[in-house]
């Protein structure tokens, strides 16, 4: 949104929801990112997906009912991107949604279902591939809504990336990290929450570091669910860390031999950092990022994790390629489009 500041008749006002409250993992994020302090912040914090939903929901109407904004932009699929649609939709206010048209086609993940409903409510949709546009389509969304614009994610990398790049001799100082290093990430519950497969993965993990030293910054889900397991992590090639801001994961995203991962934005990153990224699900609603980039879907097969390790430890990873439009300018025509487009509405 910072691009609309370019545009005089454009104002916007910033909404947290408070979703994401951990300090580590939002309040960094802010002051990383450069961020403004939120014009107003909802403070939900962490419930069951209806309650935090309608949390967000009985919320952020009073803020809009007030506010009346010609536009509210959404970003994502989270709780709070298919609440605030909600919430819009039903007072007739203007909805952009931001990474539309992404679909894994798995309807067990509460993400997948925010996506589907944002998008048949949204009035302007921003798509970051071009698959995304074919779904959206193929769901009955009218074409004159659509907008290829790239990936926002991206815009943020190309902006951080310098800083990161500068932090990575004391990073890499800090974390005594002298030659390869396997990056891992995990944090859905289809990973951490059956004991049986949690336990695989680690397994898995430590065997890993035998041949490279692995780097794991652990998500508060995560950890909590293996000390529930009674897991051990304990071995010299091992490295737990506590999460880490956005820069400092870049820097480490950037050097890494590989990534370990079940996070869709990081295999956003990988790709356009052109570093192997093994995905530890069945599906990717990104999946650009395996037909054009450097991911690679493992789901829960060890077995095939082991592989492909072994062919990237042998100089063998899969090639890759940027998609087009992911070139740090998402933001900007997002902005452009906003600032210029006439939204009407049913009944306006």
């Amino acid at each position: 949104m910072a691009a609309l500041s370019a545009y005089r008749k454009v104002s916007q006002a910033l909404v947290h929801t408070g979703q994401h409250y951990d300090a580590n993992m939002s309040d960094i994020f802010f002051d990383q990112l450069g961020l403004p302090i939120p014009d107003v912040n909802l403070e939900v914090g962490s419930a069951s997906h209806a309650r935090q939903t309608a949390q967000i929901m009985l919320r952020f109407e009073e803020v809009v009912m007030e506010a009346r904004p010609d536009i509210v932009l959404v970003y994502g699929d989270v709780n709070s991107t298919v609440a605030a649609a909600l919430v819009c939709a039903k007072l007739q206010i203007p909805v952009g949604h931001v990474e539309a048209g992404l679909r894994s086609f798995d309807r067990t993940m509460p993400e997948e279902i925010n996506r589907l409903v944002t998008d048949q409510i949204a009035d302007l949709l921003f798509t970051p591939s071009r698959d995304a546009d074919e779904n959206l389509l193929r769901e009955g969304v009218s074409p004159e809504k659509i907008h290829f614009v790239g990936n926002v994610m991206i815009d943020t990398l190309v902006r951080l990336l310098p800083p990161a790049e500068n932090n990575w001799p004391a990073l890499k100082s800090r974390l005594n990290l002298n030659g390869r290093y396997a990056l891992v990430t995990l944090h859905r519950p289809s990973n951490v929450d059956a004991e049986q497969g949690l336990i695989s993965i680690v397994d898995t993990l430590r065997d890993v570091s035998k041949d490279i030293e692995v780097l794991f910054p652990v998500h508060p889900r995560t950890r909590r669910k293996l000390s529930e397991c009674g897991v051990s992590l304990d071995r010299a090639g091992l490295l737990l860390m506590e999460p880490v801001g956005y820069i400092e994961f870049l820097a480490l995203q950037r050097h890494a031999t590989m990534v370990i991962t079940d996070s869709g934005g990081i295999q956003e990153e990988t790709t356009f950092l052109n570093v192997p990224c093994l995905t530890l699900r069945r599906n990717t609603e990104r999946p650009v990022t395996v037909t054009s980039g450097t991911n690679v879907l493992i789901g829960s097969d060890m077995g095939l994790l082991r592989t492909e390790i072994d062919k990237v430890l042998e100089g063998g990873p899969k090639a890759g390629r940027v998609p087009p439009l992911w070139d740090g300018r998402a933001a900007q025509r997002i902005a452009e489009i906003v600032a210029h487009k006439n939204v009407d509405l049913p009944g306006r």
